[in-house]
């Protein structure tokens, strides 16, 4: 689950041209905990799951529901 939240995150924080600094900004945690999560080494909580949707323009369920493979 870590892993899918953090694949999510990175994948709409990309789409949506975001620096990990600004991410950090807009959802008020660090960059250093954006870069953890990402990477599948932190166990977000739903509060912390909030923020990040919210950052990011998305809901939390995009955050842990698995997207399309690419083929």
């Amino acid at each position: 689950m870590r892993r899918l939240v953090g694949r999510n995150a990175l994948h709409f924080r990309q789409a949506r041209g975001l620096t990990q600094e600004r991410l950090s900004e807009l959802s008020g945690l660090t960059q250093q905990y954006i870069s953890g999560l990402e990477q599948g080494r932190r166990n977000p909580t739903v509060v912390t799951l909030f923020e990040i949707a919210q950052a990011l323009g998305v809901t939390p369920a995009e955050l842990i529901t698995p997207l399309p493979r690419k083929e």
